[in-house]
């Protein structure tokens, strides 16, 4: 019988690719997506679509409430998203406080009402310019929580923690994944904006691929 396992799953091209990935290694995933209030809830959609076709199960969980509590984000409040790549200090308005602790510790709450002892998340290299929370050293210490925080240790798994968004995609190619498939623009709007840092570094990521991106931009 194959391993249980809970895949974080955005329906972004990082969560897409760890979950196509667990998935070749035998794993059997549960996909766990979170509506925070983020204005790019599109990407729920495309999370959802990804799952009924893969026939992987799949939970939408409502969290909006906790913007009473965390909120100043561009992502969820009403600030304008702000263009230019990640390395800019003016993509920290993207950051939305505690977000991967909140979403981590959930998803360790249902893999272990679900008999599984992994989480899968696709925090990777090019994040940690500005966001602390997918940084090397936060996934260690979650992971020493997580390991006694219940009477099941549950292991924090980050395959492309020390990977560019490039290498990713790489992997993804290889895989022979439909990006088409996914989400990623902070802007939730018809079609991808092109200008935030989400894109940038997505658009990066398939020149240095010498690729073509399936979605459409403004």
């Amino acid at each position: 019988m194959s391993e249980k396992v809970v895949v974080i799953y955005s329906g972004g091209m990082d969560s897409f690719t760890v979950l196509n990935k667990a998935i070749r290694e035998g794993k059997s995933p549960l996909a766990l997506s979170f509506d925070y209030g983020q204005r790019h809830k599109k990407e729920l959609v495309y999370a959802a679509a990804v799952c009924d076709e893969l026939g992987v199960p799949h939970k939408v969980v409502d969290i909006s409430a906790i913007n009473s509590l965390v909120g100043g984000s561009a992502l969820t409040d009403d600030i304008d998203v702000p263009e230019g790549h990640y390395e800019e200090p003016s993509m920290q308005q993207t950051v939305v406080p505690n977000r991967n602790m909140i979403l981590l510790s959930l998803a360790v709450g249902y893999a272990v009402s679900q008999g599984a002892n992994k989480v899968f998340y696709g925090a990777h290299s090019g994040d940690h310019a500005i966001y602390p929370d997918c940084r090397p050293e936060f996934v260690e210490r979650m992971n020493q929580v997580c390991a006694i925080a219940n009477y099941e240790a549950v292991e924090i798994v980050t395959p492309y923690l020390q990977d560019s968004k490039t290498a990713i995609l790489t992997d993804g190619l290889k895989m022979g994944l439909d990006y088409g498939k996914t989400w990623t623009c902070y802007n939730g709007r018809e079609k991808a904006c092109g200008k935030c840092g989400a894109c940038q570094e997505r658009l990066e990521a398939f020149r240095d691929n010498q690729a073509t991106d399936p979605l459409e931009y403004e």
